[in-house]
């Protein structure tokens, strides 16, 4: 029996990823991360909580970005007054 370790594997566990895409901003007004759509909570407890609790959150990201996308002001705002 062969009892060389996998090198592919030994890290391989079977969790969710991270959402993170490295864009690691947080909204002024909603406190969501522009870049992954987690809140600093979801960000600060991810790797202590679940795959059911990660799925959970990874489930209410899409219908987060609406959110962000809101004018906050810039030239359109300006013409406005």
């Amino acid at each position: 029996m062969d009892k060389r370790i996998d090198e592919n594997n030994i890290w391989a566990r079977e969790e969710l990823d991270s959402p993170c895409v490295k864009i690691c901003v947080i909204h002024p007004e909603e406190r969501l991360c522009v870049g992954c759509l987690r809140s600093l909570d979801e960000i600060a407890k991810w790797s202590k909580i679940t795959t059911a609790e990660r799925r959970a959150i990874m489930a209410e990201l899409p219908a987060r970005a609406p959110r962000l996308r809101k004018r906050r002001g810039g030239r359109a705002a300006r013409i406005e007054s």
